[in-house]
């Protein structure tokens, strides 16, 4: 690894290569599962943090009236808008990372995250973003892979954070998303938690909710 830093090759991984191994590898058909019965689920103005290469768009529902998503991967937002064969809805991209959501106060109906918080930089902060963006009444619907309660599964996850998130893009495969989203000031309307994918044990074990003010 440290040959790549020294080389630059670390940079040019991040770039380039790793934006088309996430597109590949989310387009499983186990997190297509998952992604319509989330997705769907969102209403209004939605807010979409972490759109990547625009795996969500197909399944959004008619009661959808724009999409905004955010993404602060220029690289897998260009192959997201390449991909994108139309929506019935107004669909803006921004390249910015959400820790600092450029919009006003209470502009959302719905915020989506879908595999996101493990690679925020600074999750906390985010989430504090994302609850200052949502009007009330509005909703945070998500689904995430973090911290497995098995201790056996907490060891190694992490023993093996630090190396795992190196070659994931900022990946973390300890986080307490619950918790995440509760210290933000967010309430719990629904949580299913649980392997609800296929893999291995210290990448799947899974947090799919809903939220709100």
């Amino acid at each position: 690894m440290a040959l790549w830093v020294q080389y630059g090759l670390m940079g040019v991984y991040e770039k380039h290569i790793l934006p088309r191994i996430l597109h590949l590898v989310m387009r499983s058909r186990d997190l297509a599962r998952l992604r319509a019965e989330l997705v769907p689920q969102a209403r209004g103005r939605v807010l979409e943090v972490g759109l990547g290469s625009g795996l969500n768009l197909p399944f959004y529902g008619a009661g959808v009236d724009a999409v905004t998503g955010l993404d602060a991967s220029p690289e897998l937002l260009s192959i997201a808008e390449k991909n994108n064969v139309g929506t019935s809805f107004n669909l803006d991209f921004v390249a910015r990372g959400a820790e600092d959501i450029p919009f006003d106060d209470k502009s959302f109906d719905t915020v989506l995250t879908t595999w996101t918080m493990c690679s925020i930089g600074d999750v906390g902060a985010a989430l504090k973003e994302m609850r200052r963006v949502l009007k009330p009444g509005g909703e945070l619907l998500f689904i995430e892979h973090g911290r497995s309660p098995d201790p056996k599964v907490q060891a190694w996850q992490d023993r093996l954070d630090g190396l795992w998130g190196r070659c994931a893009g900022g990946c973390h495969l300890n986080r307490d998303i619950d918790g995440l989203v509760r210290e933000a000031g967010f309430d719990l309307h629904q949580l299913e938690t649980g392997h609800l994918v296929q893999g291995p044990r210290m990448l799947t074990y899974s947090y799919l909710g809903r939220a709100g003010r």
